[in-house]
């Protein structure tokens, strides 16, 4: 690709994606609708390569989203999200595949399981941006977020095995059990193998450069090492990324900083190009299908979807009610679910980038020599799915949760919780502050002892100054105020920094560092929980 049409990609896309957060749409719909609108424009013609999207921009996306993710959280809903990661990809695999045997003429029976295969797994971000945006309660949040985590190696697995029986290499179920063993334990093992060195190296380099040079490295390096020995690098990547952030508070604050923007800054650039380049793919999908009759293609489609949609549902009730009624220590463990939440969790399944580039990796050739059966018409109805659950789910959700009702965070009582933990951790620093500066070895003058002290106290008190009385004026608490006046001196000392360097009277250098201080000390300043 030349570099002009990709800059262009990756400028488009970040404008669209910014144009998104001033709309109701949530950012990866839009960008594939305003792809879909440009495909067919003179001149601009993106092919989706897997050879790059699933060593190039699938490690990173997953490493973000489980970064962000919480290790404990799914490790409180690994039943859950075992049953969806792994049950219901392979269930849906079958299922949508078994249908697509019986609507489709064309697709013999190993090509309709490859089919069902590239269906099967619910894209990592397009759940993590839907549910972020409209507001999901945690649980259904965490489900989703673990899910799309995990199910990619479930799918590529079965992919691999369908597509061996479908081209002629022959496939029994103990070959494709044991393919699927190594390719989870092996990615599992290569993740534990990897985490500790990767995170003793994070802790022992001392500058936040090399650290987070290290840090963009590390998802590729996971992926490849797993793939290398056949294994899943899906997994591998999970593991090691959930290891590195349950950890993260043993990095350098500078390197955790520079990491946090790094990282966003990135997930931003790929998430937005991913999603649109799959509306951008709308012409290379259409140019095979001529062999076919339209409207029947169309009922294909539709009907695919519809599979699609309700393989999910048959799988999520049962799921979710049949474990309660066989198991009582699951009853004592885990809440009542009303009907609401596996609805959800059933609505929320929108596939993405990868199902694409998985049905893009089709070989076009059996051993034989002969085409791949109804290889195009798979491109076809892979983009038709993608496209409709990410349009129809992806718009529908927003009101859906609306109409449902379904409970939200409890802003207040995750206040409290903060406020009662900063209150225990403040009492703890100020008993270690007042022991040492009773030493002579750390003795401080009065005015920067006091100093450190107001700091704690500022610390300790802004959280329940966020569930106090709010400025009938301004409509602030007292922690916005203040927040608000400690940006407004900063902008204030950063301008006559400027002037003076305008004036000849420090040079650039010293400018840099002045401000970079600044910079530190606004970015405490409007941290929910204050200076630092």
């Amino acid at each position: 690709m030349d570099a002009l049409p990709l800059l262009l990609l990756i400028a488009g896309s970040a404008a669209v994606a910014g144009a998104a957060r001033r709309t109701p749409v949530p950012a990866p719909l839009l960008l594939v609708t305003v792809g879909l609108a440009v495909s067919y424009v003179p001149g601009l013609h993106y092919s989706l390569d897997p050879e790059v999207v699933l060593p190039l921009l699938l490690p990173p996306l997953l490493y973000t989203a489980a970064a962000d993710s919480s290790y404990l959280d799914l490790r409180a809903q690994a039943r859950a999200i075992g049953l969806l990661s792994v049950g219901y990809v392979l269930f849906a695999t079958l299922a949508v595949g078994w249908v697509a045997y019986l609507l489709v003429p064309e697709l013999p029976l190993t090509a309709a399981l490859v089919l069902g295969a590239v269906v099967a797994p619910p894209d990592a971000v397009a759940a993590t941006a839907v549910a972020r945006r409209v507001g999901l309660p945690s649980r259904i949040t965490t489900i989703l977020q673990g899910e799309s985590l995990v199910n990619d190696a479930t799918a590529i697995t079965a992919f691999k095995v369908a597509v061996a029986a479908a081209i002629g290499e022959g496939a029994s179920w103990s070959g494709a059990v044991g393919e699927f063993l190594l390719a989870a334990f092996g990615g599992v093992g290569v993740g534990l193998l990897l985490m500790v060195p990767l995170h003793w190296l994070r802790t022992h380099l001392r500058e936040s450069l090399l650290q987070n040079t290290l840090s963009l490295l590390t998802p590729f390096f996971a992926y490849a090492v797993a793939e290398q020995v056949h294994a899943s690098g899906v997994l591998a990547v999970v593991v090691v990324a959930l290891y590195l952030a349950h950890r993260s508070w043993q990095v350098d604050f500078a390197t955790r900083l520079q990491e946090d923007a790094v990282w966003r800054m990135v997930a931003f650039i790929l998430e937005s190009t991913v999603f649109a380049l799959i509306g951008l793919q709308l012409p290379v999908v259409m140019e095979g299908l001529a062999p076919y009759d339209s409207p029947v293609v169309v009922w294909y489609a539709l009907a695919l979807f519809l599979a699609v949609v309700l393989a999910r549902f048959v799988w999520v009730y049962p799921g979710t009610f049949l474990p309660r009624v066989l198991s009582a220590r699951v009853r004592r463990r885990e809440p009542q679910p009303t009907w609401k939440q596996p609805f959800v969790i059933g609505w929320a399944g929108m596939r993405g980038v990868v199902s694409l580039a998985v049905a893009f990796s089709i070989p076009h050739e059996t051993h034989d020599g002969t085409p791949f059966p109804g290889r195009n018409l798979i491109l076809f109805l892979t983009f038709t799915t993608v496209i409709g659950t990410l349009v129809v789910q992806g718009l529908s959700l927003p009101p859906l949760i609306r109409l449902l009702h379904l409970p939200k965070r409890d802003t207040y009582r995750d206040t409290l919780i903060e406020a009662q933990a900063q209150s225990e951790a403040s009492r703890a620093a100020e008993e270690h502050l007042e022991h040492a500066l009773a030493t002579d070895r750390d003795f401080l003058p009065g005015p920067l002892a006091d100093r450190l002290r107001t700091v704690l106290e500022r610390r300790r008190n802004a959280p329940w100054e966020r569930l106090g009385a709010v400025n009938e004026e301004t409509g602030e608490s007292a922690d916005d105020t203040y927040r608000r006046l400690a940006r407004e001196v900063i902008a204030a000392e950063r301008q006559v920094f400027v002037e003076l360097r305008d004036r000849r009277r420090i040079d650039d250098e010293m400018l840099r560092t002045l401000l970079r201080r600044l910079d530190l000390e606004e970015a405490a300043a409007i941290r929910e929980d204050g200076p630092v």
